[in-house]
Formats: C-alpha cells, structure tokens, sequence
C-alpha cells in the first residue's frame, strides 16, 4: 500500500515531488545525517572510561576518535559515485543499516582493536549518510521551498556537536560508555525503516552500474586524505614535524593528492568529480564552507575546554552549557527556513559572519571568575549566528548548480566542512598550547624576588597556610606553588582569550568570498527550476 503510494508519489514538470511525501523524505534525510554528526563528537566525553575498561593508554584511545575522522572524510567526496552506482535509496539505506550494526559491534567491543576497527567501520557508513542526506533534499524539493528543507536538514548538523557531548555524558554517567553506541540502534532502525518506506525508488534508466570503477581515483583519494586526517588529528600529540611519522604523512599526502587531482581531470568515469568546481557558488561555498567548519567546531572545541579545565564542570555540566546555544541554532534555523528563498543569501552570510566575529571578541573577555551565566548570552548569539550563515551558504553554494551536479557538489562541499573542522581543531590546538607557554613566560617576568606585590603576596599565602598548621618552612614552599599554580590559570585563560580572538578574525577577513556566491533566493529558483 506504502509503496503503491510512493511509485505513484505527483512530481512536477521540473522532476520534483510534490505533497506530504516531501517532508518525510526530509526527515528520514535528517535523521540520518543527525546520527552520524552526533557521533562525531559523542565519544570525546567517554574516552577515560574507555581507557580504564580496555586497559588503553592516553595516545591509544585517541584512534577511536581519530579513525572515524579518517573512515568519515574518505567516504564524503566518494557519496555521489557510490549513490549513482548503488542507486540514491539502495546506497542511502544500505549506509544506515551498516552504521547502525557498526555502532553495535561498537558497544561490544571487548578490547581497543575491535573497537578502533568498530569505529572505521562506523565511519565508512556514516560518510555516505551526511552528504547523501543533502543531496537528496535539494534533488526531492523545488527551489522555493529549500530553505525549509535545508532548516531540517541543518538542525541536526549545528546542534549535533553540541547534543554529543552532552548525550554522551549523561549516558556514560549514568549507563556506562557503551550505551553511547547501543543507543544508535534503535533510532537506527526506525531511520531504515525511514528510508526504506519513504524514499523513492531508484531510477534504474539513470544507473551507472555499468560504468567503468575509477581504482586509482579510490585509492589516491584514501591515501590523500586519510594521511591528511591522520595528520591533523595526530599531529599535535606527536608534535608535529618533529615527528617523522607526520612529516612522511604530509609528505605522501601532498603527492597523493597531486596525483588523485590530476587522474580524476584526465579520466572520464572519475570517482570524484571535480569538474563540479567549474562551477563559482560551488568553489567559493567550499572554501567559506571550510572556513564555516574551523569556527563551528573550532569553536566549539575551544569552549568545553574552557569549561572542563577552567571552571572545572563535568561533561554533563558542560553538555548543559552548550545546550541553550544548540536550542537556539535549532529556533533560528527553523524560522529562518521560511523566509531564506526570498532573502538574498549573502547578506544574511554578511550578517552570520559579522555577529560570530564579535560574539567570537564577547568570548574574549573571558576571567577566572566566568561562569555559566557569562557565558549564557555569547552562546545563545554564536547559535543563532552561525545559523545565518550555514544555511543560506548551503543555498547560496548549491542552489545554483544544475540538478544533475548537486550530489557531487553536495559532497564536496560536505568534505571541506568537515576537513575545514578538522585543520580547525588542529590549528586551536597548537596555538592554544604554544600561546599558553608565551603568556606563562611572560607573566613569570613579573614574578620576581624584586616585585613588591609578588613578596607581599607570598607572604599573604605563607601567614595562610601557617595558620592551618604548617610550619614556616612547609607554608612558604606552598605559598610559591600557589603562586605558580595562579600563573598557569591566567596564561590559560589568556590563551583561550586569543584563540576566541583568532576565530573572530577569521571570521571577519572571510567576508569578500561573498562577491564569488551566488544569491540563493529567488532569482536562483527560477534558474534552477530552468535545468
């Protein structure tokens, strides 16, 4: 009966559905990519138990993160080959199904290499879920009513890093870490089911099952960007190009990516299609998209740190933190879903870009003494601003392209975000370590035998300690530790102010690339409706 419905589902002249059937391929879009976002970020909170269960040292349990990074970002550019070959439903519920038993065979592992191995496998599957899952709502919904469907589709991906922590935290607390991936099953299923119901068949005359498999584009793409990955992930733990595990990684990424380039141009079934890139929205999106990725993961990144070391909250203190924002992003995309298609797109980009680079400067005045209520406000505004600027830059990069290049595009797209974060963390990273030293020295300057505060000071917390019992000796040597420990906390808090400094800069000094994007309202509608 379902089925009879969907075959016989109204499509318009311009090959797009019509009626209620639209938004429930919407959700089932959704849902997928909500899945595989979440647990991008839902492991962070659980890898100290993680470690204390499987018997892991620190650099160890960093792979289950790391290999689903890698896993994920492979897969992303290789969703629209695989979903014209496969067929959009077969290969969208064929990826649904694999992440949600790969998600099982998570929770059951009973040592690091079945989990790590676990994890590649959950990364595999889940990079067809997130670029597939764009695809098909710009390919299921006419132009005028995308804003809508790329409301839905962007809930889950900006509030999805911030849900997994705090999902994460509260499932680990409270039902142990391998409930953060049992509990992929049963949303699992209902999104296969999802998928299997409300997707539209394949059509059969448009496969490319018969077309030749580009190999060497495969592999040269795995080398490429698995090193990279594995580069920016790894790199600040083994400090960078000291390492000559890193240094030969980049060195074998740069020359597979040269190579992986040049035989995806010269080829003519390539498993990546990079002549989508003719396109300027597309090219122009891809680096904003990067840009995009480095501050919404960058930044968020920076302040569950923040939280956990400065202010000392737990992960399910954190998650709390950071759910009015993800509550505000979900608000923010939704309302502005209805009035997008009328809106020239790069103004509200301007205005995205702008709002997060002094929200990014609110940050900045962080103190010792910040607290949740400080933080309240610059959250709520860094949601919904960078609402303003993801989902008009979706329509802004990928509502000018010819129908028959959104899938391709979609990926690609999808791919620099996600990298985009990746060089993001890996950049905040270092530089929150290197300026930390900086601000230390620099404050130790002050700190001397000559500086009449510094001797005052001590001699407040030695007279402290001596009167809880400690002898002059005992409390002086804790008075200086004190002070030293005051020192770590200010050039802490100093560095966190710079790199909340640095993600509003970057934000700012993106704002030409708008005069390269399309508009993305209704004169694009027209436009698109005419492919």
């Amino acid at each position: 009966m379902t089925n009879t419905k969907i075959n016989s589902a109204k499509v318009n002249q311009s090959g797009y559905i019509t009626g209620p059937l639209k938004w429930a391929i919407a959700a089932t879009a959704a849902l997928g990519a909500l899945l595989e976002v979440i647990d991008t970020s839902i492991v962070n909170v659980a890898l100290t138990d993680m470690q204390a269960t499987l018997g892991a040292t620190v650099s160890e349990i960093g792979w289950v993160v790391t290999s689903y990074g890698i896993a994920n970002v492979i897969l992303i550019p290789l969703s629209a080959w695989l979903g014209d070959y496969f067929g959009r439903k077969t290969y969208f519920t064929f990826s649904m199904i694999g992440f949600t038993l790969a998600s099982v065979l998570c929770g059951f592992a009973f040592n690091l290499p079945m989990l790590i191995i676990s994890r590649i496998l959950q990364g595999l599957f889940g990079g067809g879920l997130l670029a597939k899952a764009q695809a098909i709502l710009f390919q299921t919904f006419p132009p005028q009513e995308q804003g809508l469907a790329q409301a839905v589709f962007g809930v889950g991906v900006i509030a999805g890093p911030a849900i997994g922590p705090t999902l994460g935290g509260y499932l680990t607390d409270t039902l142990g870490w391998r409930w953060i991936f049992f509990i992929n099953l049963p949303i699992g299923i209902v999104a296969v089911i999802m998928s299997v119901i409300f997707l539209p068949p394949d059509n059969k005359q448009n496969s490319k099952r018969n077309t030749t498999v580009d190999w060497w584009g495969i592999l040269l793409l795995t080398i490429s960007i698995g090193s990279l990955q594995t580069v920016l992930e790894e790199g600040q733990k083994e400090g960078w190009f000291e390492s000559n595990f890193i240094t030969i990684l980049t060195v074998v990424s740069a020359i597979a990516s040269v190579l992986f380039i040049w035989r995806e141009m010269t080829t003519k079934h390539p498993a990546v299609d990079l002549r989508v890139l003719r396109h300027r929205s597309l090219a122009a999106g891809s680096i904003y998209s990067g840009i995009l990725g480095m501050g919404l993961y960058g930044a968020l990144f920076a302040i569950p740190i923040f939280a956990q070391s400065i202010a000392h909250y737990t992960a399910w203190q954190t998650g709390l933190l950071l759910a009015p924002g993800a509550l505000a992003s979900a608000i923010t995309m939704i309302l502005l879903g209805k009035i997008s298609s009328k809106v020239d797109a790069r103004i509200l980009i301007g205005i995205g870009a702008v709002g997060l680079g002094f929200t990014m400067f609110n940050l900045a005045d962080i103190n010792p003494n910040t607290g949740a209520h400080d933080l309240f406000w610059p959250l709520i505004w860094r949601g919904a601003f960078t609402v303003l600027m993801f989902l008009p830059l979706s329509l802004a990069t990928l509502g000018p392209l010819p129908k028959q290049d959104i899938s391709a595009g979609s990926g690609f797209y999808n791919l620099t975000r996600q990298l985009g974060g990746s060089i993001g963390i890996a950049i905040l990273t270092t530089l929150l370590d290197q300026r930390e030293h900086f601000h230390r020295a620099v404050l130790l300057t002050h700190i001397t035998s000559y500086d009449l505060a510094t001797n005052q000071r001590i001699e407040l917390f030695t007279q402290a300690f001596q009167s809880r019992g400690m002898d002059a000796y005992t409390a002086h040597k804790q008075a200086l530790a004190t002070i030293s420990q005051i020192v770590n906390l200010q050039a802490a808090i100093l560095s966190f102010a710079d790199i909340f400094r640095i993600v509003g800069l970057a934000f700012l000094c993106s704002l030409p690339l708008l005069f390269f994007l399309g508009k993305g309202g209704a004169k694009n509608s027209a436009a698109n409706a005419a492919h």
